[in-house]
This record gives structure tokens, sequence and C-alpha cells, in this order.
């Protein structure tokens, strides 16, 4: 019932994430009504999907604790209460992010010993794509908990982009070891000199997102946040400066049109929807947040990345990592030092 576009576009979306993935059915709560009238052009959606009807929904503009207080009974508590139950295996909404955040919190707890959950933003780069956390699920982050991101991260890299050994960096102010504050060089330290199931490379800077320097890169939600506002907006000033020129004259009308192919590749390639779903990493569970203003193919990408997890080691390899940290951490060093460590 969330985002710009309510049913009309999430109930599309489940549509064509059923064509594209086998074996996938869907629980849809929300309004009744408003759902099986979509249902109703969409015969091969509907053989795979059980509606569950909601009495309320959460408005895109409630607050986080007015959302808690009014949560039960709502299509969102409803999804995370089915998720909890083990009648789903995964959440995937577009509505209010702080509420989904802090219902999903509540309902499924924190796994594997970690602290705190984080937003991943998926980013298209020169490489390919990379993972960039937490994105503003926390303002402050201390040095466990960045490490915690880098574990979480690297997991949601190998489950939904595929790298075999995902590479990370901590985001700084510069590559050297002196660069940064407390936390940032503590986490440095402590995933220098643990032995985990990624390859760590060290400190990256701003410009090395873009790059595709490494495969995740990890911030602080306050840092992250403000990094991923500020590349949206760039691509939109970007995206509007070219189409202002491409049709500021004939002449360069004409251009455009010579150039059309590379330009609508172009536009796929920068396309969000193409990387849309941003998982709420670290919970008990997997609950994925669309962009509320994500079309059906958006939505779609986001209930793959969603299927991705849920049939992935993740859980089980933040699990492993986890502990192999604690284990560190309790006795100062690890014995078996990682290789291919860039200081």
């Amino acid at each position: 019932m969330g985002g710009d576009h309510g049913p009309a576009v999430c109930v599309r979306g489940a549509m064509i994430a059923g064509q594209r993935l086998e074996g996938v059915r869907f629980l849809l709560h929300g309004d009744t009504a408003l759902i099986e009238a979509e249902l109703a052009r969409m015969p091969t959606l509907r053989a795979i999907s059980e509606v569950r009807h909601a009495e309320r929904a959460i408005a895109m503009d409630e607050k986080p604790a007015q959302a808690m207080r009014r949560g039960k009974g709502t299509s969102l508590w409803n999804a995370v209460a089915a998720l909890k139950e083990d009648e789903a295996k995964a959440v995937v909404s577009a509505g209010n992010t702080g509420a989904l955040m802090a219902i999903s919190k509540l309902q499924l707890r924190m796994a594997a010993d970690l602290e705190r959950p984080a937003i991943v933003a998926s980013w298209p780069t020169a490489r390919g794509i990379s993972a960039v956390l937490d994105v503003g699920a926390n303002v402050e982050s201390d040095a466990e908990q960045l490490v915690e991101f880098a574990i979480m991260g690297a997991a949601f890299h190998r489950a939904v982009h595929g790298s075999t050994k995902p590479t990370v960096g901590l985001l700084n102010v510069g590559s050297e070891d002196q660069k940064g504050h407390d936390d940032v060089r503590e986490a440095h330290a402590l995933l220098r000199e643990t032995t985990l199931d990624f390859d760590y490379r060290g400190f990256v800077e701003g410009n090395d997102i873009a790059k595709g320097t490494v495969d995740v890169v990890v911030t602080d939600g306050f840092t992250g946040n403000i990094v991923l506002k500020s590349a949206e907006g760039l691509a939109r000033f970007f995206t509007n400066e070219l189409k202002a020129t491409l049709t500021s004259s004939l002449m360069a009308k004409l251009g455009a049109l010579v150039a059309i192919g590379p330009l609508k590749a172009m536009r796929r390639r920068l396309d969000p929807g193409r990387v849309n779903g941003g998982p709420l990493l670290g919970l008990n569970g997997i609950v994925v947040k669309s962009h509320g203003s994500a079309d059906a193919n958006g939505f779609a990408s986001a209930i793959k990345v969603a299927v991705d997890l849920a049939r992935s080691d993740y859980s089980q390899e933040i699990a492993r990592n986890v502990q192999r940290v604690m284990a560190a951490a309790a006795r100062g060093s690890d014995p078996e030092p990682q290789t291919g460590v860039v200081g």
C-alpha cells in the first residue's frame, strides 16, 4: 500500500518478478478491494498470490513513533509479522522507511550478535555495482559497528551481485593509516588484523565510489546518506542539463537523433530502478526497502534482491564472520593475518 503509487505499481511489480523468478509466491498485504482490482488484470500472478486484508495502512509522512503506536493491524505490520512467523522468507515494501525500520526491528530483533541494522545502497560504478552502507539508519557508528557493516555489506554483495570474494574499503578523508577519526582508524585495525570471508583493502576516498575501486564501501549513516543524496542530486542535474543541451537547437536535436542508441544505453545504465532495493541488513529476517517513486520494473528489482538474499548463505556468512571478529577481539589479535591488505 506504500510508495507514490500504491497497489498499482506494487502488484504489477510482483507480476513482473513472478515471470522472471521461478518458484516465487506472494502474500499481498493491504486493502483487498484495491489489490483484487489489480489482480483481475493479472491472472498469472493471481494463481501464485494470496491477499491478506488490512484495514489500515501507514502513511508515507507518518513519524516512526506514531507508526509504532498504531502499527498493529496495518499492512506493513502484518507483512513483517508474516516474516516473523515464517509464513514468508522476505518482506518488500515501498512504504515509509522510518516505519519499516522501526516495525522490523521491534518484531524481528537483531541477528547474529549484531548491534544495529544498516541500510545498503547498490551503486552503479565504472566497474559494475558497488554496495555502500550505511546510508541512513545510524547517524553515528563506532568502530565495532563499522566492522559489522563491512561484514554485512560483503555478504550482501556476494548474495545479490555475485562476487566470489568481495573487496571492502572504509570511507575516509585519505588513504593513509593516520587519517580519519578514532573510530575509523580502530575499525581499520580490526578489519586488517582479522581473517574474514572478504578482501579488506583499507581506506578509500569519495572519488573511489564511482570508480568502483572496491565492491563494498563502509561508512556511518550520516556520511553515507549525504553521499547518496549528493550523488542522486548530481545525477538529476546532469540528466536535466543533458536534456536541455540536446533540445536547445535544431542542430542539437539532430545530433541527439544520431546518438539516440548510445544515449538510451547510458540512461539504462544509470537507471536507479535497475539496482532498486535497499535491504535493512542485520535484522533477524530479510526486509527490503524499495524507492517510493519506483515503477513496476523497479519494484520487481527490489523483489529480486529479496529473493537472492533468501536463497543465499547470507545470514550464515554474517554469523561466521561476526564470531571471528569477536574471537579476535577477545584474544587481542588474529594469529592468521589477512593477506593482500593495502595499508
